[in-house]
């Protein structure tokens, strides 16, 4: 996992050093972006990055539209960065696909932590089914493409690893520290809002089928299936 390109977005000059120094002792490498439009021109300069941590605040292009603009070609792992901890801005940067989400100030080993964790998780070389089916629930995870009784349903990357974590655990109550734990793999010190809002966009798009997924109230939740089809 060391040695791999990781673009830092952000207009504050000694944040990206001291981000920068820290990565560099992981043996990653770095690339500095200033603003969104030169974080975009590294983004296609460089197709071998592995990671992109993005500011939101930034002239010339914001962090959501890069993020937008990434996401119509690749799905690489993307942390963002916000001095605002408006629901709002994570709401719109976990519809926009972001993987993370990291308020200022932060400390530097805690970035790490997530970066390292992340790119962990988007490079594991599992040996579960490729191809999931059940109760016409058809999930295809190379293609990272749902569909639900035959029809296509767009998700986020996190909607999709959620409804992926749920399905391979049928039936087992899980707790929110141990969904937190699995799907985002690192410690959580906050509230539930994170997993409840996303269970509650992966219920939406779901449509029916939304109800497997039930509450355990004081708990977490539950992937029950009645009758498989």
């Amino acid at each position: 996992m060391r040695g791999l390109k990781i673009l830092v977005v952000d207009d504050e000059a000694r944040l990206r050093k001291l981000v920068k120094d820290f990565l560099v002792r992981e043996d990653y490498e770095v690339l500095e972006a200033a603003d969104g439009q030169e974080g975009l021109d590294l983004f296609y300069e460089h197709p071998d990055v592995a990671l992109v941590i993005l500011d939101v605040m930034m002239p010339k292009k914001d962090g959501f539209e890069v993020l937008k603009e990434i996401r119509q070609t690749s799905r690489l792992p993307v942390i963002m960065l916000t001095a605002k901890s408006e629901e709002e801005d994570e709401l719109n940067g976990f519809s926009l696909g972001v993987d993370e989400y990291i308020s200022k100030p932060f400390s530097p080993k805690v970035l790490v932590a997530r970066v390292n964790a992340v790119l962990r998780r988007s490079g594991e070389n599992v040996s579960e089914d490729k191809n999931i089916s059940i109760a016409g629930i058809e999930m295809s995870i190379d293609a990272h493409e749902v569909k639900i009784d035959g029809k296509r349903i767009e998700l986020s990357v996190k909607e999709f690893e959620l409804l992926e974590y749920f399905v391979r655990n049928k039936g087992m109550a899980l707790s929110r520290e141990k969904i937190l734990n699995s799907v985002w793999d690192y410690d959580y010190f906050g509230d539930a809002r994170t997993i409840d809002t996303h269970v509650k966009k992966l219920r939406s798009k779901m449509g029916d089928k939304g109800s497997m997924i039930k509450t355990i109230w004081g708990m977490g939740y539950k992937f029950e299936v009645d009758e498989e089809a």
